[in-house]
C-alpha cells in the first residue's frame, strides 16, 4: 500500500526528506542560530530581567509573579507559547521575540541578546528550576 500526502507519493521518500517535508512550517519565526547556555549566568540574568515579577520561577528569590505561567517543569511541557515546540531554540526564540511567536501575547520585549536567551533557557531547563 502507497500513503500519499499532497499528492507525493511517500514510500520513494527517504525517512530524513518526509522529516522535513512534515516539520516545515512548524516554526513561525525561524531559529537562525543555535546557542548553549550558562544555568547560573540564566539565573542571574532572570532576577536582573526581572521575570519573577510576572512568573514564579523554582528557585529565584521573590519570583512569584502570576501574570504569566509558573515555570516549574517548563522543561516537561510539550509546547512553549502554547504555538512552539518545546526545544531550547524556541525557548531562546521565544524569549527574544515573543509578539513574532504570538501578537497576542502579553510577554513584553525582553530586548535579551541570544547568548543571554540562552543562559535563561539553561537555567529554566536544568534542575534549578524544578
Amino acid at each position: 500500500m502507497q500513503i500519499k500526502l499532497n499528492k507525493i507519493p511517500i514510500a520513494p521518500l527517504a525517512p530524513t526528506a518526509l522529516l522535513v517535508l512534515l516539520l516545515t512550517g512548524c516554526d513561525p519565526a525561524p531559529i537562525t542560530s543555535v546557542v548553549s547556555g550558562d544555568a547560573e549566568r540564566g539565573r542571574i540574568a532572570i532576577q536582573s530581567a526581572g521575570c519573577g515579577s510576572c512568573h514564579s520561577i523554582a528557585g529565584i528569590t521573590s519570583a512569584d509573579g502570576r501574570v504569566g505561567p509558573p515555570l516549574k517543569g517548563i522543561d516537561q511541557r510539550v509546547y512553549l507559547a502554547g504555538v512552539l515546540p518545546n526545544t531550547f531554540a524556541n525557548m531562546v526564540n521565544w524569549l527574544q521575540n515573543p509578539a513574532q511567536v504570538d501578537p497576542m501575547t502579553a510577554m513584553p520585549d525582553t530586548g535579551l541578546d541570544t547568548q543571554t536567551a540562552g543562559d535563561i533557557a539553561a537555567y529554566l531547563y536544568s534542575g534549578g528550576a524544578q
